[in-house]
């Protein structure tokens, strides 16, 4: 079980609710803030390059309000309840957007495994900066359209979860040489589906027409449908689960927003790590160009489920997702003891979403070590 904190927001109203988020995580997003400032400042530095994060922070606002009025609203009630300057609220949330405008490698990012079937489970590891290790906690949202639960990082609205509606969402970032800070922050994105969507069709609606600038690839996972939705500042793609093949996870015949092998309403599989897979958008890749072992990762676990490695239910997903570097890849990625800030990865949490029965497991830590006793289980209801 874990001693994390789990918010509940209840307040209909937008600007009320970022309020009660700030004002009951004050003291937490304004040390997540620090952290997040002096990786702004490496990242930078690293680059040669000077960022102007009140500037970027505030662009990304503005294209929020243009596209969901009530998540730019949401946004200043967080600055007003935590105390803090509004552009440091937009900032937190951008903050993926912030740190490609910065453009460094990642070493080391999350990976995405869904089953669609009868019983459709998908799950994922959630790998970021040891130093925000304690910057994270469970939160349940209601008020708005759709209750939502799920895990996010203090002062950002939503990240990973599952709806009342069934609809869940599994995030993995991606990078693409024309990513910026221009747009709709890919998190809010994320959370405008939690908020919004009743069904598989509406979250991708809302997704593919997101008006992004970095990527990212939000997996949308219902009871009977699910698929990997990459974003970014070129277009968007939606790749649909099949067999898991030696040409891939997805298929020898995907094209990256066909119907491609099995359907997106059929039974098959969702591998997706940290590298695009539709061939338009991979035409930009970005990340996987500086950092390949996002392909070993993909290699290993679709090699895993070929195998017929048993995903059944979150015990099955932990063991999925154990592999270390003598593995053949690092899926469960642990910081090195030294190593200086924004090269310390590890996998925070491991998640796994059950849309048929309405749950969402949460271990908090790297898959190999999650026991039957160390999964939370959440509902949004």
């Amino acid at each position: 079980m874990t001693s994390r904190t789990h918010l509940l927001v209840e307040e209909t109203d937008p600007r009320r609710r970022g309020h009660e988020r700030g004002r009951r995580l004050a003291p937490e997003i304004a040390r997540g803030w620090r952290t997040y400032s002096q990786l702004f400042e490496v990242a930078a530095a690293a680059r040669g390059v000077t960022l102007d994060v009140p500037a970027l922070a505030l662009r990304t606002l503005a294209a929020t309000r243009a596209w969901a009025p009530e998540l730019a609203a949401e946004i200043e009630g967080v600055a007003d309840g935590a105390g803090v300057p509004l552009w440091v609220a937009a900032a937190l949330n951008a903050r993926t957007e912030i740190l490609a405008v910065a453009g460094t490698p990642r070493a080391g990012e999350c990976s995405t495994v869904v089953r669609v079937g009868d019983r459709t489970l998908g799950g994922q590891t959630w790998d970021w900066h040891e130093e925000l290790a304690d910057g994270w906690h469970v939160q349940t949202v209601r008020g708005d359209e759709v209750a939502f639960t799920g895990i996010t990082e203090h002062g950002i609205l939503a990240k990973i979860g599952l709806n009342e509606a069934g609809v869940g969402v599994l995030f993995n970032i991606l990078g693409h040489v024309d990513d910026g800070a221009d747009g709709v922050p890919v998190h809010l994105v994320a959370r405008r589906v939690l908020g919004g969507a009743r069904s598989y069709a509406e979250a991708v609606a809302i997704l593919t027409a997101a008006p992004v600038s970095a990527s990212t690839v939000v997996t949308v996972v219902t009871a009977d449908r699910a698929a990997c939705v990459e974003l970014s500042p070129a277009g968007a793609a939606v790749i649909p689960p099949g067999p898991v093949t030696p040409e891939g996870p997805h298929g020898s015949d995907d094209q990256g927003g066909s119907d491609g092998v099995g359907g997106s309403d059929g039974a098959g599989w969702l591998v997706h790590t940290n590298h695009f897979v539709a061939p338009a958008l991979a035409e930009g890749e970005f990340r996987g160009r500086a950092e390949p072992e996002t392909y070993d990762r993909e290699r290993l676990l679709a090699g895993r489920i070929r195998d017929g490695h048993p995903f059944d239910d979150a015990g099955d997903l932990a063991a999925l997702l154990t592999a270390h570097p003598g593995d053949g890849a690092e899926v469960c990625c642990h910081a090195p003891a030294d190593g200086r800030l924004g090269t310390r990865w590890a996998s925070l949490a491991t998640i796994v979403v059950e849309p048929g029965a309405g749950r969402l497991m949460l271990h908090d830590g790297t898959p190999c070590s999650a026991r039957p006793s160390t999964w939370t289980t959440v509902t949004p209801g």
